[in-house]
């Protein structure tokens, strides 16, 4: 079972009064590409379709609506080939914010949110701020992430796949369309019936639209085989690699200070990579990748995940890589600095 340490609250398991708000979104975009995009609002929700399981997973109510795109009236030509809109259907629809307090008043106080994969909350929190509507989301805001649960469960954890392809897998009828807000918040409801409730619980997700704003907020959650650690915003990379408690190498098993190998370095995604080595539990790899806020600002997470002693030497690999790639990079610069002097 996985915990979660903060100084503000501890995650726990569903009670058995739950409900579980099964949410997808479809938006549209700037129909010129970057010319006339809006960058507080690159996606504007044009379809907000859910549905209500009980606690056994059941559908007990649903939840669909078009809404009337106003930033972007236009509708973008490969929303329209994927969605397969009426736009008068939208030109005459409500707006964004009347719609919102109608679902969040469906969806009621006690649930838990679960999507197929993590963007549809990103944006349904990124139009609530763009349109100053407070948002009704705690912090931090939990959810399952089914998709990546259906990774875990029956492939490797790392693949994405998309919806119809599990629907496919676990072989339930396709009696509707796709790319549709509520169909495809009944398919991954329909998805979520497959799983056992104790891989959904252990395997849940943590938003991240909202980091956390000071010290105390920051989140340090353990999983079976990996901890995650969300910091708060700094100014920039550098800052934030100066932070100890973001540097720091903990065995999520023990909670002991794992002995660095390798010391946190830049890899090829420009993510900052370490090893270390639990004298208890062996050897852990470390990522940490940064994620810029709406202000400008960079907060980071950090992944120490247990990996085998061949994961461990390609991180090694890894690092020899890069070392060679700077030393190469800097001879080509020193070379043209003395062609030109």
């Amino acid at each position: 079972m996985p915990c979660f340490f903060c100084q503000n609250c501890v995650y726990s398991y569903p009670g058995d009064d739950m409900n579980y708000i099964v949410l997808d979104l479809e938006w549209n975009q700037s129909p010129d590409k970057k010319v006339h995009e809006d960058p507080h609002l690159p996606f504007e929700i044009i379809q907000i379709g859910a549905v209500k399981l009980d606690q056994n997973f059941n559908i007990i109510d649903q939840f669909f609506e078009r809404i009337r795109p106003v930033l972007y009236p236009e509708i973008h030509y490969k929303i329209q080939e994927i969605i397969q809109i009426n736009y008068a259907d939208y030109k005459n629809a409500r707006s964004f914010p009347e719609v919102a307090e109608d679902f969040f008043s469906w969806c009621g106080s006690d649930c838990s949110f679960c999507t197929w994969g993590p963007c549809d909350l990103t944006e349904l929190q990124r139009n609530l701020n763009y349109y100053q509507i407070k948002s009704p989301f705690p912090f931090p805001l939990f959810f399952y992430d089914i998709q990546k649960i259906f990774s875990i469960v029956y492939e490797d954890g790392k693949i994405r796949r998309n919806l119809e392809f599990a629907i496919d897998f676990l072989l339930i009828s396709k009696d509707r369309h796709f790319h549709d807000a509520l169909c495809d918040a009944f398919y991954t409801g329909m998805v979520m019936r497959h799983l056992v409730k104790e891989e959904i619980f252990k395997n849940y997700s943590i938003d991240c639209y909202q980091p956390p704003a000071t010290d105390s907020e920051q989140i340090y959650a353990v999983y079976e085989t990996y901890s995650k650690y969300i910091s708060k915003p700094f100014d920039s990379r550098l800052d934030a690699m100066q932070d100890k408690n973001l540097t720091a190498v903990p065995c999520h098993l023990c909670q002991k200070n794992a002995h660095l190998e390798i010391a946190w370095f830049v890899g090829p995604s420009k993510s900052y990579y370490c090893l270390a080595k639990c004298k208890e539990h062996g050897y852990l790899k470390g990522k940490i990748r940064f994620k810029k806020t709406d202000s400008g600002k960079v907060f980071c997470i950090r992944i120490l995940k247990q990996v085998s002693p061949e994961a461990a030497l390609k991180v090694k690999e890894m690092q020899k890589m890069m070392r060679e790639k700077k030393q190469l990079k800097h001879r080509e610069e020193t070379i043209v600095s003395h062609t030109f002097h």
